[in-house]
């Protein structure tokens, strides 16, 4: 793979060290996704899980004597910030990568890793073309959208069996992919949604959406894109007299929605991996987070303990840290990691993985659904 040095982009991109400064016996893991901006709660979560696998393996004595460190890098979510940050990771001589988040960001700074030879593992973006290009330094340690999206319309198919279904989407490539997904589904079984339309991430008043809403007697919303927009159309739609039953991904699984919502928040069905905080086997780890005053429950907490427990497991299997060595290891072992035993297919994509559909309420919480 071809190896140069990239000329940076002016971007403000927010860099922190955690650890000692590094030195020659470090192992540094880079971090991207959202630090700042609507939906950094998500970049949190993936922190979280991050920086709990670098501790829980340090404390255990490290990788083939070295000890990890953990770089953040802030994309903002947005692409081209996210762009400029894989280019610093390549600059700073990063080799090893958890993100990025959203998949608009992964996608373009998943080539970039590609050309430059970075191993980079996602625990949080599901779109499958990610992993449609023949990458080889690229994977997930989380469900595809080609997954979930079939997964929440089943559900409705066998359970909400709406009389007039509306899909709605913020026109992002997460957002929008799933709502195809959802919508080819329903089709296929016979439901034809009475809408399919995008709102603009960032939008603030849903008053037209909802009127065109009650004008076509919507009965249940299914909602591709995360949760400040759909937090908003909940609170409004309660508050113009839409009675209506909305669903969406683990973009909305976030206890901010149901700030912004309110109690319009309640009963709001959500599709997320299964709850990894509440496996016996995890309840130490789960403990130790708690101690720190950080939340284990996020759906992309332990994905992204996983990834750095994959990428390390490679490491010392092959005595290397070597970006291509590690990645051929990967693509052709098993791992058993807190979410479960993992393996990968050609595309870098886990052979399984499961969604569950989640009853969300008002305070935040969640309780699987009936």
């Amino acid at each position: 793979m071809k190896k140069f040095t990239r000329t940076l982009l002016s971007v403000g991109t927010a860099i922190c060290l955690y650890g000692a400064t590094a030195h020659a016996d470090t192992i540094k893991i880079g971090l991207a996704g959202p630090a700042t901006g609507p939906v950094a709660q998500y970049g949190d979560m993936q922190k979280v899980g991050v920086m709990a696998a670098i501790e829980q393996i340090n404390k255990a004595g490290g990788v083939n004597g070295m000890k990890l460190e953990g770089v953040i890098y802030d994309d903002a979510c947005d692409p081209k910030q996210a762009v400029a940050v894989a280019n610093k990771i390549v600059n700073d001589g990063v080799q090893h990568v958890v993100g990025h988040l959203c998949s608009s960001s992964t996608e373009p700074a998943s080539d970039i890793y590609e050309e430059e030879g970075v191993l980079m593992i996602t625990a949080a973006s599901t779109s499958p073309t990610i992993t449609e290009k023949g990458h080889q330094m690229i994977f997930r340690t989380i469900g595809l959208d080609s997954l979930q999206g079939p997964f929440a319309a089943q559900y409705v198919i066998d359970k909400v069996k709406p009389q007039n279904m509306a899909i709605i989407h913020d026109k992002q490539q997460y957002g929008e992919g799933l709502a195809t997904a959802v919508k080819n589904t329903v089709e296929a079984a016979g439901i034809k949604p009475v809408m399919f339309e995008g709102v603009t991430a960032g939008d603030k008043d849903f008053s037209a959406l909802i009127a065109k809403l009650k004008k076509n007697n919507v009965d249940f919303v299914y909602y591709g894109g995360y949760h400040p927009e759909l937090g908003l159309i909940l609170r409004q739609s309660k508050e113009k007299g839409l009675d209506a039953k909305f669903m969406g991904p683990e973009g909305v699984g976030n206890p901010d929605i149901s700030k912004i919502a309110g109690e319009a928040s309640e009963g709001l069905l959500v599709t997320l991996p299964q709850s990894f905080d509440q496996d016996p086997a995890n309840q130490a780890l789960v403990q130790a987070i708690k101690d720190k005053g950080e939340d284990p429950s996020g759906p992309f907490v332990f994905p992204a303990y996983s990834a750095v427990q994959v990428m390390t497991a490679a490491m010392a299997a092959t005595g290397s840290t070597d970006s291509a060595k590690l990645a051929d290891y990967i693509r052709n072992n098993t791992f058993d990691t807190t979410t479960g035993k993992l393996d990968f297919d050609e595309k870098g994509d886990l052979t399984q993985f499961s969604f569950v559909v989640y009853d969300w309420h008002a305070d935040g919480t969640k309780t699987p659904a009936k």
